[in-house]
């Protein structure tokens, strides 16, 4: 059977590979064999697609602020133009330096930990995109960054497609990665799967310990799963309306194989404007659309030899005279 791990926005799927892997994922393959004993090969738990303990590269600059209550950890990588990346669910600062070094060769990257994630402390309120999105906007304005471009994965595209809504001036381009607007974004199975899920499932595993090296509070790792799990079994539809009036330029990006549907993709990019444009059909919208082929939820950020040159490529181009 080939398969492999998938993140969804928040939790993550499992399922065994026979291809080969680093070594760095052995101990990655040992914890989702023994919970693929507990739950079966269909079920649902996390992965990082990095080592959960890489060897952290080092920041130009790295602090704390102050946004909506939340003490927010933060990194700044590189120099140039501004791009904040926004991590996905159970994900780090250190676990998106591969995508961060990259970026960082031409950019200055801001990278931070959405609350109650890596370094951030969690405070008394759900985790919700909304929030989050707030919480990205308080950060920037604290670091007086007016505006930036933004790309975000899985949990992080779902953050910047709610700033792009909410704070419409913070974003210039964005490219949202494997993220969905509304719950048949996913597949059914997956939300059969999140209903088995419980906090004891990650008790043990190497996310619970990357979790607790970095964590100003290591005990709360069950709270954050169930805040999670809460989030993934309580998703809103979002209107139609409020992602067709997103006026900065987005890239949507997903896999064949990604647990974001393809068509979910195709109507995202349509609704923020994306297709050829009228009335010769001889040119191409701002938006664009790359569904990358052979490609899963993990598999984006595996495949950052074709993912980056596409992100930079956008992010790069001009802003179109309105």
């Amino acid at each position: 059977m080939d398969c492999s791990v998938l993140q969804t926005q928040s939790a993550l799927t499992f399922c065994m590979a026979e291809r080969p892997r680093p070594n760095w994922l052995a101990s990655v393959g040992r914890a989702r064999r023994g919970l693929a004993m507990v739950f079966g090969v269909s079920a649902a738990l996390l992965s990082a697609f990095v080592d959960p303990s890489p060897v952290k590269a080092a920041a130009l600059d790295t602090g704390y602020v102050q946004a909506n209550g939340l003490n927010m950890y933060y990194e700044v990588h590189g120099a140039g133009d501004p791009v904040v990346v926004l991590h996905g669910a159970y994900m780090t600062t250190d676990m998106m330096l591969p995508l961060v070094e990259r970026l960082a060769e031409n950019r200055k990257v801001y990278v931070l930990d959405l609350q109650g994630h890596g370094r951030t402390a969690d405070i008394d309120r759900p985790i919700r995109y909304e929030s989050m999105a707030d919480d990205v906007d308080a950060f920037m304005a604290a670091l007086d960054l007016p505006r930036a471009d933004i790309v975000g994965y899985s949990m992080g595209g779902g953050v910047a497609l709610q700033l792009a809504i909410r704070h419409p001036d913070r974003i210039r381009r964005m490219t949202a990665a494997a993220a969905g607007f509304r719950k048949d974004a996913l597949y059914p199975e997956l939300h059969e799967m999140f209903a088995q899920m419980t906090p004891q499932s990650f008790s043990g595993t190497p996310w619970e310990k990357a979790y607790k090296d970095v964590a100003p509070n290591p005990e709360n790792f069950e709270t954050l799963v169930e805040k999670l799990l809460d989030l993934d079994t309580h998703i809103d539809d979002w209107p139609e309306a409020d992602i067709a009036s997103i006026a900065a330029p987005v890239q949507v990006l997903s896999g064949d194989a990604d647990v974001i549907r393809p068509e979910h993709s195709v109507r995202l990019f349509r609704l923020v404007g994306g297709g050829p444009v009228k009335p010769y059909f001889m040119e191409a919208s701002t938006d664009e659309l790359a569904i990358l082929p052979g490609t899963t939820h993990l598999g984006i950020m595996e495949r950052l030899d074709l993912v980056v040159p596409m992100v930079e490529a956008f992010l790069g181009k001009s802003i179109p005279a309105q």
